[in-house]
């Protein structure tokens, strides 16, 4: 090998060292991780979330029933069924719950599958949504979106569970997507209550 192409491959993996790729997007771990997020509501500021409402049955879950609420089994979100159901969701479409900005939207196989995250400014604060076992991903990583916009339909993981959307709020933005099921509920927030107070 020669040693240019060695300096090079050194030189990115001490770049890539110092940074963080979980967001769809580099932090450099050195400067303060909220600077990204204000630079990019600052520069879209119709984007800022003026309120939330629930990301099925458009706008306050008509049809559906909170089937495994936060903290039930230690449960982090809410799991969204619909009244008939099985699988008669399946496909359903579920709405950005605020205005915000889709830092993440893959599917991340396994008891998640396709998942999407969306970054809220929301009263000077930051929150995050993220949207779990999706049958399908209508956004991009780098979209904005608005309250109520079509975001995702309703999946199953890829068969794993019966169709359900799995709703998280939370009020740490940088943490990695967990397991779902916690003792400590640090950084996350009731989604319903958070939806109804808000």
């Amino acid at each position: 090998m020669n040693k240019t192409l060695v300096l090079i491959i050194v030189l990115t993996l001490i770049s890539c060292k110092n940074r963080n790729e979980t967001f769809g997007f580099a932090i450099d771990k050195n400067q303060d991780p909220y600077q990204i997020y204000i630079s990019l509501f600052k520069e879209n500021p119709e984007f800022v979330a003026s309120d939330f409402d629930y990301p099925i049955g458009k706008p306050n879950a008509e049809g559906y029933y909170n089937a495994q609420k936060f903290r039930e089994n230690n449960h982090l979100g809410d799991d969204w069924n619909g009244v008939g159901g099985g699988n008669t969701d399946l496909g359903d479409p579920i709405y950005a719950i605020a205005n915000g900005y889709i830092s993440f939207a893959k599917d991340i196989k396994g008891g998640w599958g396709n998942v999407i995250r969306v970054i809220h400014k929301y009263k000077g604060k930051y929150y995050e949504s993220v949207y779990a076992h999706c049958d399908s991903i209508r956004v991009k990583e780098g979209d904005f979106v608005k309250k109520g916009t079509l975001i995702a339909t309703i999946g199953n993981a890829n068969g794993i569970y019966l169709a359900h959307l799995h709703l998280e709020i939370r009020d740490d933005i940088f943490m990695d997507i967990g397991g779902g099921y916690a003792n400590d509920k640090s950084g996350y927030l009731d989604p319903t209550e958070f939806i109804k107070n808000n």
